[in-house]
């Protein structure tokens, strides 16, 4: 079944059948911006190290970081990606691609996007915290469970204390294709501009945008 989901989703829309998709021609701004449909993504995406060397050819440079969630890139030049923002460090998720922002609040590029932070508090664990930089909308009620769980105790949050968690997104696309009769399967695209910090890069915020394609069974249930 993962295989299946791998073809399925790394099938690029503007790709043809008398011409062959190159990933180069997908511009990271726009993959941050949402501007590419989800089978575009995920070709890029899996390009970056895969048998295309991508991310060598766009003569991106590969950052160690702290983070077990995020594969962090330097692009050779600055990007412009929203209004006066711009960056030369991308990273990508397990569903989405992030431009890592020198804004210390996550508000106030939240607040222009209408997006409200969806955790109130800070989990103590700190890869739980990482990991929810790019979490599903499924796994925000679980954080808040986490949040609302975890101890107050003064030493134990002491490393969080300079450190407030936002997460938040805003859904702007949400399809549903149920399987017809010449198909096993269905599917639902998912694309959300995303918001968040990380305790793993401090003093930073990241924006970016996910996409996810699921597959249903002839029910319309997840598979």
């Amino acid at each position: 079944m993962l295989s299946l989901l791998l073809c399925l989703s790394a099938t690029p829309a503007i790709a043809t059948d008398d011409e062959e998709f190159d990933p180069s021609s997908v511009s990271v701004t726009d993959a941050i911006n949402c501007h590419i449909d989800a089978p575009t993504y995920n070709s890029f995406a899996l390009a970056m190290d895969g048998e295309d060397n991508l991310a060598a050819r766009l003569g991106w440079r590969k950052i160690d970081n702290n983070n077990l969630f995020l594969a962090e890139y330097e692009l050779p030049e600055p990007e412009l990606i929203t209004g006066h923002w711009s960056t030369r460090r991308v990273a990508f998720s397990s569903s989405g691609v992030l431009a890592i922002l020198d804004i210390s609040d996550p508000n106030e590029i939240a607040l222009a996007e209408k997006i409200d932070n969806e955790v109130e508090q800070v989990t103590e664990d700190e890869e739980l915290a990482d990991a929810l930089a790019t979490a599903s909308p499924e796994a925000l009620e679980a954080a808040r469970q986490v949040s609302g769980e975890a101890s107050s105790s003064p030493d134990e949050s002491e490393p969080y204390a300079d450190f407030r968690k936002f997460m938040g997104q805003r859904v702007l696309l949400d399809v549903t294709e149920p399987a017809n009769e010449n198909d096993s399967f269905g599917t639902r695209t998912v694309i959300a501009r995303s918001i968040s910090n990380v305790a793993s890069h401090p003093g930073k915020t990241l924006y970016g945008c996910s996409y996810r394609i699921e597959l249903l069974d002839r029910d319309g249930n997840p598979l």
